[in-house]
């Protein structure tokens, strides 16, 4: 199985993170934020990795540094569990509904970094969870990953669906993209022969 755990420790958080690639889904999170606990678990559940991340934050401040840190942290996890990405689909896009809300995201784990997040929230927090850390947390995730990502709200009405669909897209889309591809599973995706 394609695994990683990473360590990250600041002045500001403490985390510890790890991965399975190949998993089933199951998750054991703990930020201290619950609703974005709740986003983490989508992300394993529909990505169907294993998942175990234990953040501890300056909550006492606000929550954008344990969110941000816990995407740096787990940018970096799926890096290193990918490897030289051999074999890997690499390229995927997945739409995800969620009721009235709907979220496209396509990516392409190409090593290089860069985010597109076309997405808007009615609203500026979702419970006491401050919206504009979804955008946030999909920065720190494609820059330490090395990842093309964009996510386009299609459609959305109610804050924490739009949010919900972004994450399951991700999950949905990143679950196909780390895939080995059967019909070149020792090959590097790409004419430069590297990613």
């Amino acid at each position: 199985m394609r695994r990683a755990t990473v360590q990250r420790k600041t002045k500001e958080t403490d985390i510890s993170l790890a991965i399975a690639l190949d998993g089933s889904g199951k998750s054991a999170i703990s930020t201290g934020i619950g609703f974005f606990d709740h986003m983490l678990d989508q992300i394993a559940r529909h990505g169907l990795f294993d998942l175990e991340i234990a953040a501890k934050g300056d909550l006492h401040i606000d929550d954008h540094h344990t969110v941000e840190d816990v995407g740096i942290a787990l940018g970096q996890a799926i890096k290193q569990a990918l490897g030289d990405r051999k074999g890997i689909r690499r390229y995927a896009t997945a739409h995800v509904p969620m009721d009235e809300a709907l979220t496209r995201v396509s990516l392409d784990l190409s090593g290089r970094a860069f985010l597109v997040f076309d997405t808007q929230f009615p609203t500026p927090k979702i419970g006491t969870f401050d919206t504009e850390l979804v955008r946030e947390f999909f920065q720190a995730l494609a820059g330490n990953c090395g990842a093309n990502v964009h996510v386009d709200n299609i459609r959305g009405a109610n804050s924490h669906h739009i949010a919900e669909s972004c994450f399951k897209a991700l999950a949905r889309a990143l679950r196909e993209a780390v895939e080995i591809d059967p019909r070149q599973s020792d090959a590097i995706p790409s004419t430069k022969g590297v990613l």
